[in-house]
Formats: structure tokens, sequence, C-alpha cells
């Protein structure tokens, strides 16, 4: 709707009128399945006489009073702002109106649990979704403190950002009020409200200051008895202690509750004091290390938040990076350091950097510090360049200035702007100041300028194999030609005993285009040579021919799992740029993967292996690639280690591409029990893999699906179901899995998402054909009429990538020409296309 996109320049100009003290907003969440009353009581300075406006989605505006004047609801609002004119230096402004539950993720999501019929509600407001559960100026440079009053009914749990009050019965109902005290000055998109009948457990720690800090961890009913609550408040300790240290300084709020909400978009939610969490972090079945560390990695991210993003703010979302990136290089380091997580850097490298790398050269790259011009270019800025690339670039921030310098700069950081809003500057300034380092041309270079670098070994030698010269050479996207200074090693690596070892590091500064290695000539050249050895560098890396062959025969023989990381990353990066044979990658995975001990590396892998053979081998050999690689993963999973976390992973990953009668017959015996696999339990959740691989071999289908439902109707059970049943493997069954979503917009967010996960799930690709017209005659229909959320999941998720066809790329280049007004939406299909184009180059280097 007009005057939902707010712009930078409307933000900043509403800046320049007002400063926000205090909002009081009460609620009443007992009028109603589709609507909550919202009055709200904003008291701002203003420049006299001035005219500006208020945001409030709302379905009804009943009253509007500014410094005591009645406004026309009907002149004012247009149900997404408020016009304000008239302003005095002193303003109390009064909304009262109806707004509306979502099932959308975003605002106030209205769950209802398939268990036990009950409701649960909370709110998710990054970006700019409190607008729609109470009026405020929407941008995080108007902070202010805010007053909630929540009526609900009184047997259920209410939590907010301030400490949870005693509930005031409601005479003559079965409701109650809860009346938080005021919070701190926060932005609005930290502030929280989390009701219905939740469970808890709860404890406390003594904060650095000498406050205790209550705890809390929450679920809903039928989920709680899987929540294991003392495990989460030890990393919570931990990583408190952490930061309370490193940062210098305490807690900054009153109490830390940590809530897991259901149908939760993101993996978590820094409101302040009130963190809202994924369910999928409740595990009611065998999950992953994977899923595991992540889990650890997300709290103590959250955790950090209360620091960088909710004590310190940045002024717009241009700085989004300062929160996401500081938090995801902040919590990699707590968790290894602070937690038994202690290979944490070989995750971030396994998964973070090669989401970076990924985004970094997708066509809509942009600088860590991006333009951001209004409210959708933020929307689609939640990606690995803002979190890994921002994050990667921390941490080599951290070690050019000196571990001690950064961390000193980072508290006097927030010692001088707590509770206020920064820029880049702002924290530079700082960093500066306790380093001695003058970072304008390390910020220009790493934090304003776009893309990824490469670096190559260049060796040559004589006939005893000695080397006679070594260089690095390094080179950029001609789009994006920064040339960048690096801080690296170089690692030589030699088979001794059946193994794979480090004999020689060397560390050193590389910049320009060719860089001059002296102190390697002379040496012999090993088995594999390793640039970027210690994941110093933000940079692709690739290996030298002989290395590249050594690494596919022997990778698994490296010992060090940070190293094993950096191969694996570095064979798929040149597989996605056509340098590297797809099928050569397939080798190095089936025959590596075995012994690999790290279990985000093992995720990773797997989940590009099955890119490889859905998507980059040539088409012409796709089915035999398919098949084998099914093969490979089943006899994995049969030799693994018994009850591992690799066997347990082989088996996912073997369903998940599952091609042959053969391979139905495996997957049916490990779910009636005639197969089975030591220290193997197919519990819920893998029984829904296992089916979901049937469906797509044709051996099951609706029926079955309708069974396993009956036996797990549960929030869980009903998301399994609607992906099973977008992967029946017909162009029945995916068309109707796309009418689904594009006929009616009733499909909670959480089914949405799942669906589109099915859509994607193909063996035979054909069954998507004839759906590349209506995809594309649907985007700019969907883009206006739905929420941002369910947009991007559908934009992104019923594009038939699985085609990869040059007919596609033509269709989807003849939408961007005839289409340029929305840039989001140009954005989400461009990147669409350019995986495409890269995997076609890919099926041409197969081919060659």
């Amino acid at each position: 709707m007009p005057g939902e996109n707010l712009t930078r320049l409307e933000a900043q100009e509403r800046k320049a009128l007002i400063d926000v003290r205090s909002y009081d907003v009460a609620l009443d969440l007992t009028t109603g399945d589709e609507v909550f009353r919202s009055r709200t009581r904003v008291e701002f300075t203003g420049s006299e006489g001035a005219s500006t406006f208020i945001d409030a989605f709302t379905r009804t505006v009943h009253a509007v009073t500014l410094n005591g004047r009645e406004l026309d609801p009907a002149e004012v609002s247009d149900g997404v702002r408020i016009r304000l004119d008239g302003l005095a230096a002193e303003n109390v402004l009064e909304v009262d109106a109806d707004a509306e539950y979502t099932n959308t993720g975003e605002g106030l999501h209205r769950f209802v649990d398939p268990v036990d019929g009950e409701v649960y509600l909370y709110t998710q407001f990054e970006v700019p979704d409190s607008r729609r559960v109470f009026a405020v100026f929407e941008q995080p440079d108007l902070k202010a403190t805010f007053t909630f009053h929540v009526t609900a009914p009184a047997r259920w749990r209410v939590v907010s950002n301030s400490p949870t009050p005693e509930p005031a019965p409601v005479e003559g109902t079965d409701a109650a009020t809860w009346h938080f005290e005021p919070t701190p000055v926060l932005s609005s998109y930290v502030t929280a409200l989390v009701a219905g009948p939740y469970e808890s457990v709860h404890s406390e720690l003594t904060s650095a200051s000498g406050r205790v800090i209550p705890l809390g961890v929450f679920a809903r009913k039928s989920l709680f008895e899987y929540l294991d609550a003392d495990y989460i408040f030890e990393k919570t300790r931990q990583g408190f202690e952490f930061y309370e240290r490193i940062f210098d300084y305490p807690y900054p709020f009153a109490k830390y509750d940590q809530l897991f909400v259901p149908e939760f978009n993101a993996g978590a939610m820094e409101n302040a004091g009130a963190i809202t969490f994924t369910e999928t972090y409740v595990f009611r079945s065998k999950v992953t290390d994977a899923i595991k560390e992540r889990r650890v990695v997300t709290i103590l991210h959250e955790l950090a938040h209360m620091w960088f993003g909710d004590l310190v703010t940045m002024k717009w979302w241009n700085d989004l990076w300062l929160n996401e990136s500081f938090a995801e290089y902040i919590s990699t380091l707590a968790t290894a350091e602070a937690t038994e997580w202690t290979e944490a850097w070989t995750t971030f490298q396994a998964m973070e950097k090669s989401w970076a790398y990924r985004q970094d050269q997708l066509p809509s790259t942009h600088p860590v510090v991006a333009t951001i011009n209004d409210l959708e270019d933020v929307q689609v800025n939640f990606d690995g360049i803002t979190y890994a690339k921002g994050g990667s670039v921390l941490k080599q921030l951290s070690a050019w200035v000196g571990r001690e310098a950064f961390l000193s700069g980072v508290a006097a950081y927030f010692a001088k702007h707590e509770f206020s809003n920064t820029e880049l500057t702002d924290l530079l300034t700082e960093l500066e100041t306790t380093s001695g380092r003058d970072l304008s041309s390390w910020s220009q270079q790493w934090l304003e300028t776009a893309g990824v670098n490469t670096l190559r070994p260049e060796i040559a030698t004589d006939e005893n194999g000695t080397i006679t010269s070594f260089a690095v050479l390094q080179s950029a996207h001609p789009d994006y030609p920064t040339i960048r200074p690096h801080r690296m090693a170089i690692g030589f690596y030699e088979l001794q005993d059946d193994a794979l070892v480090r004999v020689k590091r060397i560390e050193l500064d590389v910049d320009g285009e060719r860089t001059e290695v002296a102190e390697l000539v002379g040496e012999s050249k090993p088995a594999l040579v390793l640039l970027n050895d210690d994941d110093l560098a933000y940079a692709k890396i690739r290996l030298d021919e002989d290395s590249l062959a050594v690494a596919i025969e022997h990778l698994s023989r490296i010992s060090d799992p940070l190293a094993r990381s950096l191969v694996w990353g570095s064979v798929w990066d040149s597989t996605r740029d056509a340098e590297t044979a797809p099928r050569d990658y397939v080798r190095l995975v089936l025959g590596n993967i075995a012994s690999e001990t790290e279990s985000t590396t093992i995720r990773t892998t797997l989940t590009q292996l099955t890119t490889v053979a859905r998507l980059y081998v040539d088409p012409a050999t796709r089915s035999e690639t398919v098949r084998a690689v099914a093969d490979g993963l089943w006899a994995l999973a049969q030799s693994a280690e018994a009850g591992s976390d690799a066997q347990f992973q082989f088996v996912k990953f073997f369903a998940s591409v599952a091609s042959t009668d053969e391979h139905a017959a495996a997957l049916r015996g490990l779910r009636d029990g005639s197969i089975t696999l030591p220290g193997l339990t197919v519990d819920t959740d893998l029984d829904w893999e296992l089916l979901e691989g049937l469906v797509l071999t044709g051996a099951a289908g609706a029926e079955a699906i309708d069974a396993a439902l009956e036996a797990d109707n549960t929030a869980n059970g009903q998301q399994a179901a609607a992906r099973a049943r977008a992967t029946l493997p017909t162009a029945e069954g995916k068309r109707a899995a796309f009418d689904s979503l594009v006929t009616s917009d009733e499909l909670p967010n959480a089914i949405v998402r799942n669906v589109t996960m099915g859509f994607q799930h193909v063996s035979d690709p054909a069954v998507l054909g004839e759906l590349i017209e209506p995809y594309f005659a649907m985007l700019t229909d969907i883009w206006n009429s739905r929420s941002y959320k369910i947009a991007e999941y559908v934009v992104v998720g019923l594009y038939p990538t699985p085609l990869a066809s040059q007919e596609l790329v033509d269709a989807t280049r003849a939408w961007l020409d005839a289409n340029d007004e929305i840039p989001a939406l140009r954005r989400l299909v461009s990147e669409n296309l350019a995986g495409v184009e890269r995997a076609l180059a890919a099926q041409q280097r197969d081919r060659a």
C-alpha cells in the first residue's frame, strides 16, 4: 500500500522534526480471533506548526487525539499511516484502533496448536512491524521508553521486555491485565510481546554489576517435555560471563527470557530481554550435531545483540551490518572459547563463509555497508554479506589491529554510545583510538566496496621438484575490481604414514595482483599446497592442478578439520565457477566424506553434493549421477560407525536423493523395521524424511502422507506433510503445490515455506516445465498483495530452478526487461536467474 515502504529520506525528515520520549501501549487480546484492540499514547517533542505521520497498520481506527484535539480517523488514517498536522513543541498523541493478528510471522503472530487447540501469540517486529501492533514512529533512531499493558486470559503467561508483573484480574471476566514497568530507551523493533499458555523453567545469574538477573526458558505445552532448559541456561551463563568480561560493560537489561515460539521465520530475534527462537531448536527427535552447535551459536548471537543492537543501535538500516556482523563474529568467538564447541571456526568456514562467498558473487552483491533507500531494500538485505562477510572481515580486523585493541575499542564504544544510535564512523573512531591505526583505507576496501577476490598459487619447479618460483595471484570480478590486502598463511602438506600432514607454514601479507613468495623458493614442492591455511583471509582460494588431484584422492587423510574444510570449500567454489568438473566434485565427496569428523562440514558438503548431482552435472548423465550419489550415501550409511552423527546424516541425505526402486525398498525397510542399521533409531522426524524419499521415488503417495499425519497431527507433522505433498513427482502434484500458494493467502508462513521446499524437491525436473509461464504471470500480484516474508517465500521457492534450462533463462530475462519498477522484487528474481546461469556454465564444464 502507499506509505508502507518508508524511505530513508522520509525517516531523516521525520527525525529532524520530532524526538520521542515515551509510549504507553494497552493491548486487549480478548476481542476475538482476527483483531485485537490497540490503544497507544505517545509523548514527543516537535517543531511547532510542522506536519508528520505516525505508522499504524490497522483494520479500524476508532479515535485519534493530538494534544486534546480529536482528529477524524477517516481523514487522517489510511490503514498504514496517520497524518499529524500542526505539531506543538510538546505533544501527546492517543490512537485507539483495531489491529490484525497475522499468520505470516510478522507483527503479532497467532498460532493454534493442533494438539490441544491452545492459542499462542508472539511478536516479530524487525524490520518494520511494530506498526502492526501499535501506533509508532517506526524507525530505529527514534528511541523511547515503552510501557505495555496487556489484557489476556488470566491463565496465560505474558512476557515482554520488562519483568512480568503479577496480573490484575478483570472483574467479571476470566481475563487479567499485566501492567509492565517502563523499559529502558529502546528502538521499537526490539520491543516484544509473547502471550499464551506457555510453560517455563526459571533460574538466575549474578551479573558483573552484582545485580541478580532472572532467567527464563519458555515453550508451548505440547513441546515442553522436549525442552532441555538446563543446557540452555548453561550456555547462557557461559555467554554472560564471556561478554561481560570482554565488553567491560554489564548486561544492560533487567531480566533475560528465551522463548521458543511456533512458526517463526528466522532462527531467533534479539528483543531486549525477551529473545524469541524458532521451535526447530526444541528437539523432539534426534538432530545432527550441526544443529546442536548452531543452536549454541544462535543463543550466543542473540545475547551479543543485547549490547550490539539493543544497547547501541544503528541510526538507519544501512548500518544493519553493525548489528549482525558483530554478533556473527563475536558469537563464534564465544562458542569456540567459552563452550565445548571448540571447532566453531571450522563451522564458520564451512557454513557462514560459503554463504558469504555465494552471496558476494550474485548480481545483487553489495558493500557490507549497503545503500538502503527504503524498507524493501533492507528486507532483502538480511543476507550472507550483512552477516557472514561482515563477520569475516571483523575477524580479520581484530587480527590486524590486535584483539586487545579491538575489544578495548568495542568497550569504549558501548560506554560512549549507550542507549543511543550510531553510524559506522562512531565504531571506527573508537577502534582507531585504541589501536593507533588509521582505519579509513581498511573501511573503504573492505566495507564500502563489493565483491570477493580469488587467490591462486603460481608455482614453477625444476626437474627435481624444487620450487624455482612461487607467487600468489589475486584477481577480482571485472564489475567489482577492487584488489585488497590480505593477511594469510600458506601451508605445505605431505603424505606421511597414511596421513596428509602439514610440514611447513608461513604467514605473509598478500597485496596487489601478484605477490612473490621468495621464502618458498628452494623448497621441495609438497603433495598439497593450501593457500589461506588457518582461514585468516576472506577470499576464494584455488588449488593448483597437482594439489587438486591429491585432494580428490586423499582429502580424508588431512587431520586438521579446519584445513579439510578449506579444501572442501575450495573445490566446491571452483566447481560453482565451472573451473572444476562437477563429476570430479562428486568423486571428491563420495571418496572422502566417510571420515569427516565435523558435523557442519558433513551437512554443508552433502547439501552441495546434491546440488551438483541435480543441477551441475551434464543433464545427459544426471539420472545416473543422482543414482550413484544415492548408492554411495546408502553404502556410507551401512558402513558408518553405529549411532554416529555421520551415519545419521548419510541416511537423511540418502532419503533426499533416492531415485530408484532399490532405493525405495531400502527406505521402506527402514520405516517398517525390516532393515535396520546398528545404532539408528527411526524416530518421528526421521520417519517423515524417509517417507518424503518414498514420495520422491513415486513409491508412496497421498494415502501414505495422510496416514503419517494422522499418527503425528502436530505442527511439525503438518509442516512435514505439506512438504511431502508438494514433493509428489508429477506435473499435477507440482501444479497443486503451486496453486495452493498463489491462489490463496490463507496458509501460515511455516506451511508456505515447507510447500516451497517440497516443490523444489524433484528427481525429474521436467515435471516443472509447464510452470514457467504461470510463475512470471503471478509475480507482481504476489509482491503487491502479500506480506514481505510470504512474498519472498513464494518468489524464491516457486521459481522452477531444477529445470536449469535456457528456456528458463530466456523467460527470466524477458521478465526482468519488462519489469523495472520494484527493485526488491527484481533483486530476488535476478538472484534466481544467477543460480540457473551458474548451473548451465557448470553443465558445460562437465560436458567438456
